[in-house]
């Protein structure tokens, strides 16, 4: 799917307290593996939360496969998943096989497949043995595997991660590494750890708001490293 921004700015609050935080941002998407890299505050995520309609530019629109996320963000939330940096933000239900099913609430599937569909993701993120266990109890790398299998239950096209392994060891921000390497979606991931994004497509690099590189893996990390040691 072909992810636009179209001379997106945008800025919080107003008066003299406004911040601007993206600025004339224009760029196309459509490679299964783009990458976002930046400082803290430089726009990055900010942008990620505009590709599903969590946040609306100020000015300038944002375009998922033809669709303008200010008046169409319902049908694009069906096309787009989100995952946040906190799992915690996005666990609802008591167990965790409850939570993953909580995304077909309103898909009219029969039972037999909604309990299918909860079986696939609960085996293949190793959480089978666990399905009837109380959410809230489960380690930050298994948070972080519900949570993705809870987006992924209801089959978006787009996956967009807004630093999904910050708040996770070494350990299991591999695990969660390995398994974005895996998926069929066409993924969006913010991150700070810069090897994730090594066997990507492309890598955008914001800073001060803006976007400064574009490019792929090697040279847009490098320009990125070279950035953070001034």
């Amino acid at each position: 799917m072909l992810i636009e921004a179209d001379h997106v700015t945008h800025t919080y609050g107003e008066g003299p307290a406004a911040r601007t935080v993206l600025t004339d941002l224009s760029v196309r998407l459509e490679e299964p593996r783009v990458g976002v890299v930046g400082h803290n505050g430089s726009g990055k995520s900010t942008f990620a939360r505009m590709v599903n309609g969590l946040i609306v530019p100020s000015r300038g629109r944002i375009l998922v496969d033809g669709r303008d996320t200010a008046g169409q963000a319902k049908e694009i939330r069906r096309h787009v998943g989100f995952l946040f940096t906190d799992p915690d933000n996005q666990i609802i239900m008591p167990t965790v096989a409850e939570d993953v099913a909580f995304g077909l609430r309103r898909s009219k599937l029969p039972r037999e497949e909604i309990d299918r569909r909860v079986g696939e993701l609960l085996d293949r993120f190793g959480l089978s043995g666990h399905a009837d266990h109380p959410a809230h109890l489960l380690s930050g790398g298994q948070k972080q595997l519900l949570a993705l299998a809870s987006v992924l239950v209801t089959r978006p096209d787009i996956l967009v991660m807004d630093e999904p392994t910050t708040l996770l060891d070494l350990r299991n921000a591999r695990i969660i590494g390995e398994v974005v390497a895996g998926l069929d979606q066409q993924v969006l991931l913010v991150t700070h750890h810069l090897h994730l994004l090594e066997t990507f497509d492309r890598v955008l690099v914001f800073d001060g708001g803006r976007l400064v590189a574009d490019d792929s893996p090697a040279p847009a990390l490098a320009y990125y490293q070279e950035l953070m040691a001034v």
